[in-house]
């Protein structure tokens, strides 16, 4: 159950909601690392937090072990009246998410990503375009939601004027719905509704989109059911939006409150895939779950059939046995074995979109807009939990 009363042992009690966590969750990772690498706690329904690279690598890769079912940071009630539980692949472990991910592979491959970079970068403009003479932003609600929200619709075969109705579902399942389930369950069925509808048409009239794809499918010779490809569907929109625009906002919350950083990218621009690449490990925005199936051992921490263990990449990503000056954004850092997208076989499918659309977003921005500043850093405010980034991001320029 939730508990709203302060923490004060981190390493038997901690608290992903608590918020001075979710504004800044680094220090509690480097004091973990040293007294418990690997935490636990009892609240939202209890987990175990692992700190340290390696254990969150060991994790990932214990599969089925540790399983992706209920890849939730918090244990939520389903109630989808009508349609299947999950969202494949990510909600799935072999067999199920080998054939989930083959199916869903080919449009997230890079020659299918470049063909959406035009619409991006001519977006992102556009949007500029919305708020540049006025010398103020907000560059989260203003810029970096709208960009991946639209993208998304567009590789779908959706109406990207609906940007905001899907950011509206993003956001009841992601974010609010982590400690409000009503919220996530509402949300979900929603988004199942929308789908069911659009695979529908799709069956009757078939266009050249991903939706029509995965409506007219067939794996072994047997046609995917429409209950299978709304759950695809589902975790392409809610896992294509949030992560992506909260990267997004991240990287300009960064460049606004760094001004050598933002100058060198905006004199090199040439530096901007590095960057984008530090962009991902030190802000990385999305913390999965595993549920333990058996019993196992993640460093000194016995895991029991049951237990549900965090993903912690961004906990990983600060990790500095692995990465020098690991506490510090270094936009032209060489070797960057960060695992923001994951490791092992549910590494995240959209990492080329999700980078294409960072690099796109990133460059147009400091060529329109090369001084600018956070305009109040206290006003910043931030989602966290599931995924982390900011929400309200003022600035100035």
């Amino acid at each position: 159950m939730p508990q709203t009363d302060p923490v004060h042992d981190w390493s038997g009690d901690y608290d992903i909601f608590d918020p001075d966590y979710v504004r800044d969750p680094a220090p509690y990772w480097a004091q973990l690392r040293d007294e418990c690498p690997v935490a636990h706690t009892e609240r939202w329904g209890g987990s175990w937090l692992p700190t340290r690279y390696e254990d969150v690598f060991a994790a990932a890769r214990m599969v089925p072990a540790l399983s992706s079912e209920e890849p939730t940071v918090v244990q939520v009630p389903e109630f989808l009246d009508g349609y299947r539980k999950g969202a494949p692949p990510i909600s799935s472990d072999p067999p199920e998410h080998t054939w989930t991910r083959k199916l869903i592979n080919p449009f997230f491959a890079p020659a299918a990503i470049e063909r959406l970079h035009d619409y991006t970068e001519d977006l992102c403009n556009r949007l500029i375009d919305g708020f540049v003479d006025s010398g103020s932003a907000d560059a989260a609600v203003d810029y970096a939601q709208q960009i991946p929200s639209r993208v998304i619709a567009r590789l779908l075969g959706l109406d990207p004027e609906q940007a905001e109705w899907f950011v509206y579902l993003v956001r009841e399942i992601l974010e609010f719905g982590q400690t409000e389930p009503d919220r996530r369950t509402r949300g979900r069925q929603q988004v199942r509704e929308l789908f069911y509808a659009e695979l529908t048409s799709r069956r009757a009239d078939p266009r050249d989109d991903v939706l029509t794809h995965l409506a007219t499918a067939e794996v072994d010779g047997e046609p995917v059911s429409i209950d299978d490809a709304a759950a695809i569907c589902h975790l392409l929109l809610i896992a294509g939006v949030d992560t992506t625009w909260s990267s997004i906002g991240s990287s300009l919350f960064h460049l606004g409150t760094h001004p050598e950083d933002r100058r060198r990218l905006a004199a090199e621009p040439e530096l901007v895939p590095s960057a984008v690449e530090e962009f991902l490990r030190f802000y990385s925005p999305v913390t999965m779950a595993r549920v333990a199936k058996s019993e196992v051992r993640l460093g000194d921490a016995e895991i029991k059939a049951g237990d549900r263990v965090l993903m912690n990449f961004p906990g990983a990503n600060r990790d500095p046995q692995v990465f020098p000056n690991a506490g510090e954004v270094v936009i032209d850092r060489g070797r960057n074995r960060h695992v923001a997208f994951g490791v092992g076989i549910h590494r995240c499918a959209g990492s080329h979109l999700a980078r294409m659309e960072m690099n796109t977003a990133i460059s147009v921005w400091l060529s329109r807009i090369p001084e600018f500043e956070v305009a109040d850093v206290d006003a910043v405010t931030w989602a966290g939990g599931q995924v982390r980034g900011p929400r309200n991001l003022p600035v100035r320029f």
